[in-house]
């Protein structure tokens, strides 16, 4: 019964048949063996639009998935560690010591006082995997977690591994609609109501994806103090922190009087280098939390990469003496300015971000026709429509949402930028053909 499931599944998505809408379905009714851990899951958004992209030779601005070549001394960094030597045995649990080293002196000056190399900082399998460890090390069943959307789609069902409750809370633009990504904000009521006595943590995404904010000194400093009011820890998912434009500058919510001590910080190198296959990550934070997630990071992957780790402690060292983080940050830049110009001309309406790597779009405007598949809300619609009709795929934001606010997102897209010239460019003859209302 599974493999026949399967195989359904499979014909389904192959000829598009939206009587079965994902693999999902099938897992809930034909697997008995699945815990209920999993038992709800199924494809996801990216397992959807990419190969939707591939069979519609769509331009895909969907994942954030660069397009961009690596720059040489990377390659040559990695190159080296893949000569022979003891860098391709174990390495230390919590990571190979000139990388922790490197990114101990990175943080030191952000948060103006030393990083311990060794007990402040734990390498994970990417920042995702740095994710599962907090909260399998920190979240017991009925602990809350409050989860600001929109969010990165893996956040939700980590928790619900670790046994903990979600408590959503909705970003939201400003009435009239969203000019920049600093235009996004939380309520303030709403965001004190959602600390309680079973406030666990609080997961704080800046600078934010999908919506490009950064949240500003006087937003975090209410999160941090409610946060210490509710003895709560913080989650703060960085991973953008080198991937600023306009002049903005990152704040680490840690580096606020009092934060430290309850705060977990998370990076990612293949953000921070345009390498998101070497699946590098790291957490930053005191003592007290680092070495019980150091602990269980013997019981889980218990050591990451080695040849990767030494590649990317030369690579780092190298960037801060080549400006790499500069240039990089110049030519995101000029593809973001690109990209909003295009959105606008083709009649959205696209959120100026002050970070990350994608733009926002409100895509009331457009008119289409599409068959609607419910239960999925208009912008599941519009970016189906889009990848097959129009030729240029986006990602529907309501997947970043819990289903109960799903239709915030119904108006509107993802789009990533940091994609090859010829891409975006490609993306611009398709999207001239857009009927505007």
């Amino acid at each position: 019964a599974v493999s026949t499931a399967r195989k359904a599944c499979r014909l389904a998505r192959a000829v598009n048949i939206p009587e079965i809408a994902s693999y999902r379905t099938a897992v809930r009714v034909a697997t008995p063996y699945a815990s209920t851990r999993v038992s709800q899951f199924g494809d996801s958004v990216w397992t959807e639009f990419t190969p939707l992209a591939m069979k519609h030779k769509a331009v895909n601005l969907s994942q954030g998935l660069p397009s961009i070549p690596v720059e040489p001394f990377i390659l040559k960094a990695l190159a080296d560690a893949a000569q022979p030597g003891m860098q391709h045995q174990y390495t230390r649990v919590a990571g190979q010591p000139d990388l922790v080293s490197e990114i101990a002196s990175h943080y030191t000056p952000e948060y103006g006082f030393e990083i311990d190399p060794l007990a402040n900082v734990c390498i994970t399998a990417g920042a995702t995997q740095g994710l599962m460890l907090f909260f399998q090390t920190f979240v017991n069943p009925g602990d809350e977690v409050i989860i600001i959307e929109p969010f990165y789609d893996s956040y939700i069902p980590q928790v619900g591994m670790a046994g903990g409750t979600v408590v959503p809370l909705a970003l939201k633009p400003k009435p009239g609609g969203a000019v920049t990504s600093a235009d996004w904000s939380l309520d303030e009521t709403e965001l004190r109501n959602a600390f309680t006595s079973k406030t666990k943590a609080i997961v704080l995404n800046t600078p934010h994806n999908p919506t490009g904010k950064m949240f500003s000194h006087e937003e975090l400093t209410l999160i941090g103090e409610l946060a210490k009011q509710h003895d709560a820890l913080v989650l703060a998912d960085e991973v953008y922190e080198m991937i600023t434009y306009d002049d903005n500058q990152h704040l680490h919510i840690a580096s606020l009087p009092g934060m430290w001590d309850r705060t977990v910080t998370l990076g990612s190198a293949g953000k921070a280098f345009n390498t998101t296959g070497w699946k590098l990550g790291w957490a930053v934070g005191p003592e007290d939390l680092l070495l019980p997630m150091q602990l269980t990071q013997q019981y889980i992957p218990f050591c990451v990469s080695s040849p990767l780790q030494h590649a990317l402690a030369v690579a780092w060292k190298e960037a801060k003496e080549n400006d790499f983080f500069d240039r990089q940050r110049e030519m995101f830049l000029h593809k973001r300015d690109r990209l909003m110009t295009i959105l606008t001309q083709a009649g959205l309406k696209p959120t100026l971000p002050a970070a990350s790597y994608f733009i926002l779009a409100d895509t009331t405007n457009v008119s289409f026709e599409t068959d609607s598949q419910p239960p999925y809300t208009r912008d599941y619609d519009f970016c189906r429509w889009l990848t097959k009709d129009v030729g240029v795929a986006a990602i529907p934001p309501s997947c970043f949402y819990t289903p109960e606010h799903a239709d915030q997102a119904a108006n509107f897209a993802r789009f990533c930028f940091v994609k090859s010239d010829e891409d975006i460019e490609n993306a611009a003859a398709r999207l001239e053909g857009l009927v505007v209302n």
